[in-house]
Order: structure tokens, then sequence, then C-alpha cells
């Protein structure tokens, strides 16, 4: 006759002290393996079972610390520390005195190291070498590595890790090379020539002038606003230039005879932005009158008219892919529209003032939003936030630029410059744009501005009625002008 099979005595329930300590900490495990915190407490063989089983297999291989890379813990100094007072000797008191100082210098180390004190573990190591119960709970931070494995003593560590901060690249400062001069009104606008030979300009003097890149020489005079000329856009795909004003009027020029071949009507009030898709042969606008219009360019109907703004829209950008389509306006927000669905995607709410220039990368999937508070980074699809790019003063920010060279430009209403590096978002040169002789010194703001195709070669349209290119300074080395960079740990938050 077989003998009965003992049954193993149950475990004592555990204290109420370690179920407050345990169940936020293991919230996420038991909701995929249990299903509920409280079943883990609840007088539950098959329950215990199932979570000894699972801590085992993920800790079974760190329950052991090697000797040559253990720290010292607060149980060993604790320990330490006892043992010199009940023996009294100079052998033990060197002991406690060395534990001390090594834990002093590891967190001397991590201090003058930079870590940051936000991103932490929290490892409870529980048990000892005989117990037949060792357990490790961790409760890992965002972006936390793995658990460090328990010693051999039990005790309560806290782990701090490094967040990685991009170093920003040198460039050279940019200094002043040219100064045109030609129209009798503020130059609201500019566009590039996709051939990088000319570049059209629009003024508040109602016309739309054509200027040789190379030389800034005058080439040839548009008239047919009747009011000032706030968006210029030369087609990468076909031989037209398009212009917009406070007249309501959408033009489209043929640059072969410079004449007016089509008009797009539907605005309710003055046309701010405009941009052309690359992609497709449709036309983007925005309106004083809160809405966004899609066009197509041959067959002058309105494909889409894109409402939810509730102030006028200042800027919009296109590009080929999903979400196509970012506008900028006064009511602090950015939008996000799909094209093909003609609808928004995503509004962006984090700005707390007017959003008067949006910006897409050349070659990354993210774009820029300038207002008076913040120059904001995303990250496409979602509009996720990257980070904040400092300004002086907090000027409005009425443009922005960038060229291949991950130079970021951005010019205020008050003449200030700010140029900085698109990764790590460091102001590298702040300057102050001078009016010409015989303006006043109010008259010193940047409307509109652009880099060249080659990005060597940066445009403004300034409120003194001038336009000037300004160049990067051939002499300026790393040593005479080296990066001042300050990690800002907390840009991320908003």
């Amino acid at each position: 006759m077989a003998s009965p099979v003992p049954t193993p005595p149950s475990p004592a329930a555990p204290s109420p002290a370690v179920v407050s300590f345990l169940k936020p900490r293991t919230k996420r495990a038991l909701d995929m393996f249990i299903g509920s915190p409280d079943d883990l407490f609840e007088d539950s063989s098959s329950q215990r079972l199932r979570m000894t089983s699972k801590i085992l297999d993920e800790y079974e291989v760190v329950r052991r610390l090697p000797e040559s890379i253990k720290r010292p813990t607060r149980r060993d100094r604790s320990e330490a520390k006892k043992n010199a007072a009940e023996a009294g000797t100079a052998e033990a008191s060197g002991l406690a005195a060395a534990i001390d100082a090594s834990v002093a210098g590891a967190t001397g180390r991590a201090e003058q190291s930079g870590r940051p004190s936000g991103s932490q573990s929290l490892v409870l190591r529980s048990g000892g070498p005989g117990s037949g119960g060792d357990r490790q709970l961790a409760a890992l931070g965002p972006g936390a590595r793995a658990p460090a494995p328990p010693s051999e003593s039990g005790s309560l560590v806290l782990q701090t890790h490094t967040h990685s901060v991009p170093r920003p690249t040198w460039h050279a400062p940019w200094k002043l090379m040219r100064v045109i001069s030609g129209h009798s009104g503020w130059v609201r606008s500019i566009s590039v020539d996709p051939t990088n030979q000319w570049f059209a300009t629009g003024s508040r003097d109602q016309t739309i002038k054509i200027w040789d890149l190379a030389s800034g020489t005058l080439k040839t005079t548009f008239t047919a606003h009747s009011m000032g000329v706030r968006a210029v856009a030369a087609s990468q795909r076909h031989p037209y230039l398009f212009s917009a004003g406070e007249d309501k009027q959408v033009l489209c020029w043929d640059l072969e005879i410079n004449k007016v071949i089509r008009k797009y009507h539907g605005h309710l009030n003055g046309v701010y932005c405009m941009a052309v898709h690359p992609s497709l042969d449709v036309l983007i606008t925005g309106s004083r009158d809160a809405s966004v219009r899609v066009w197509d360019i041959r067959a002058k109907q309105c494909v889409h008219t894109l409402t939810g703004h509730m102030e006028t829209v200042a800027s919009v950008a296109a590009q080929s892919v999903n979400p196509q389509i970012v506008s900028g306006s006064m009511d602090s927000t950015v939008r996000l529209w799909d094209l093909a669905a003609g609808k928004c995607l995503k509004t962006l709410t984090n700005h707390k003032k007017s959003v008067r220039s949006v910006l897409l990368h050349p070659s990354e999937y993210t774009f820029a939003s300038g207002s008076s508070d913040h120059i904001k980074q995303w990250q496409f699809p979602n509009g996720t936030f990257l980070q904040n790019l400092p300004l002086t003063d907090h000027p409005i920010v009425n443009t922005m630029s960038i060229n291949q060279d991950n130079v970021l430009f951005a010019g205020a209403d008050n003449g200030m410059m700010h140029f900085y590096d698109w990764k790590s978002g460091y102001n590298f040169q702040t300057a102050r744009t001078v009016p010409q002789p015989g303006s006043l010194a109010s008259e010193c703001g940047i409307l509109s501005s652009t880099f060249d195709h080659t990005g060597t070669r940066l445009i403004t349209c300034e409120v003194d009625k001038s336009i000037k290119v300004w160049c990067e300074d051939a002499e300026a080395t790393p040593e005479s002008h080296p990066i001042a960079f300050k990690a800002m740990l907390k840009r991320k938050r908003y």
C-alpha cells in the first residue's frame, strides 16, 4: 500500500505593510498574469504557485551577485558600525570608515557626472543564502534598464540612470552680404525659383517683383493686386507663380508670358499664406476668414474647405505624406489635415500665443511651429512634442526657415534673428537686423525669410522695405566661435 503524499504547509499570509508596498509595484504583472491585484493575496494555492513560478522564471539568473562587483549596502554599513561599536577595535572602525567613504564616493561620482535624479529604479532585494524564498520585485521608471542582481543580504537600493542629450553641431555665424531696395512698402513674402536663378517678393505696395539671385538686380514687376501681396509661391512642377493678397484674390501667373492666366475665387477675406503641394497639382491657401482652402490648379475649383480654426490662418505647409497639410493660426493652435479625407487629424494646443509660422524639415519626418512663447518641434504623424527652442525676450516670431545643414532661422517683429541647431535646439547665434538709412528705429522687423536651394544664402524681407541677403562667415572657426552649450533636462515637459 502506497504511503500518502504529505501535504506541504501553506505559507503564512503577508503582513499589511508588505501588501501595501507590493500592490502598486506589481500592478502591471498582476494585470497581465493574474487579473486583479487582490487575487495575489487570496488564499488560493494556484494563484500563489503561478506568481512564484513567474518570479523564479524571470529572476532566477540574477539571484546571486558575483563577489567582484558587489556594492556596499545599507545593511552592510549598519552591521560594520555595530561590530565596530561592540569590539572597539581600530580594525573594525577602519572597516566602517572605508564603507562610508565608498558609499560617499559613489554618490559624489554620480553627482559630478551630471546624472539626473528624475529617472530612478527602485529595486527590492530580499532573502539571504539558505532562505529558500529569494524574490526580487522591481518598479522601473520610464526608460530604465533591467534591475541589478540582488546581493546576498536583503537591501533596498535606489539606482539612477542617465539621459542622452544630443550634442550640438558647430555652425559658422551668419553675416550681412547684400541689401536690395526697390519696393515702396513692407516686403511681406518671398519665394525662390526651383532652378535657384531668381526669387520673387510680394509687398504692401501691391506689386510682385522678380529679382536675380546672383546679382540682386530687378528683372520684372507684376501688378494685378489691388491691395498688399501677402504670399507668393513658385511651382516646382510648372512654370507658374502663385500670389495671394489682402484683396481676397489668389492669382496664377504664367512666367512664360508674364500674365495672369487663372484666378481662384472663394475666400471671404484677405489671404495671408499659401503653399504648393510638392507632388500634386493642388494649391493650399489660408485666409483671415479662418479657413484653409485646397484648389485644383488647372480646374480653378475648390477641392476642400478645411474649417476648424477660430481665427486667422497665418501659415500653411504641404508635404507628400500624411498628414499632408499643417496650418498655424492666430487662435494659438496647430492643425494637421488629411488631404484625401478633407478633415483634421490632430489639433495641437500647446502654444499659448498666436502661431504665425510653421515649418517642415527638408529630410526628417518632423516640423516646427513658431510663436511668441516658444518655438516647438514636433514629430509626424501624430504631432508628438519633441522639444522647445529658447527665445530671447519672447518676441513675435513671424517667419522660420531651415536649410540642409540643419540650421534653423527664426525672424521676429522686433528685428531679432535667432539661429539654431535643429538636432539639439542650441541657439548658436542671436543678432538684430539694422534698419536702412532714412527708416525709423521702429521699422526694424522681419516679416518673411527663406534659404536658397543650396542653403548657403538666407534672404529676409523686412519692414524697412528692403530685402537683405545673409551668408556664413567664411573666416569663422570652432576656436574663434566655440560652442557654449548647456543641456536643459526639463525642456521636454511642455
